[in-house]
């Protein structure tokens, strides 16, 4: 008899779910065995029973190194496949930004008069409208800027007449303070000025002194 093709799905009866297990779980320890050693090939095979008892295989000394040799190179896959998303992400962000330069270009040619025989009316026009607003906030920044430099302007000749008036004050204050020379007094140079003009005789004479004549002046009448 031909056996029939088994329903993939739980076995609900425990006794037939066991024996089967029993049965498949030796046939694939073999094959795992067989696979090892017609190919010479690393197998480790891990099974857990419905009831946590543990069956195993492995071609290698030990299922650890195993173990340990796949985790590794699951680890290398990982950073290999992140290193790849990394760099598509980066060629994709690097063509964008390409193309971003590439558009800027074209339109500041286009705002600068230049490559407008493939443009039409619209595109033109909305140029036209781009250069306008242009123009007015360039206009308005320079009005507001010499206003600013007028204000500046203005604060400095302030500044400047407010101290021309100080120090105007200063001299009208000096000038004030100047005490001017009187006639009576006598100062030390006037003093030296008249010594040097007093004429002093220190000639010699022998004899009796020399008479002195009054002058007799009429009386008055």
């Amino acid at each position: 008899m031909v056996r029939g093709k088994t329903e993939m799905k739980r076995i609900e009866n425990a006794t037939s779910r066991q024996v089967t297990f029993s049965k498949r779980r030796n046939g694939l320890l073999k094959k795992a065995f067989e696979l090892s050693v017609l190919c010479d090939a690393e197998v480790a095979l891990i099974i857990f029973s419905p009831r946590g008892k543990l069956y195993e295989f492995s071609s290698s000394s030990s299922i650890t190194k195993t173990v340990e040799r796949y985790q590794k190179r699951i680890h290398d896959l990982g950073s290999s496949h992140k290193r790849e998303d990394n760099t598509q992400q980066a060629k994709g962000e690097t063509y964008g930004l390409a193309r971003k330069i590439e558009q800027l270009e074209i339109s500041k040619r286009k705002l600068l008069g230049e490559a407008l025989d493939a443009s039409s009316i619209e595109e033109l026009l909305q140029l036209e409208n781009q250069l306008e607003r242009s123009l007015t906030k360039i206009r308005a920044k320079k009005y507001q800027l010499l206003r600013e430099e007028l204000d500046k302007l203005k604060e400095k000749e302030r500044n400047l007449t407010a101290e021309n008036k100080m120090l105007m004050e200063k001299y009208e204050m000096g000038r004030g303070g100047i005490i001017p020379r009187s006639s009576s007094t006598t100062t030390s140079e006037d003093l030296d000025t008249e010594e040097s003009e007093t004429e002093v005789v220190t000639d010699l004479f022998i004899g009796p002194p020399p008479i002195r004549h009054s002058k007799k002046f009429p009386p008055p009448n």
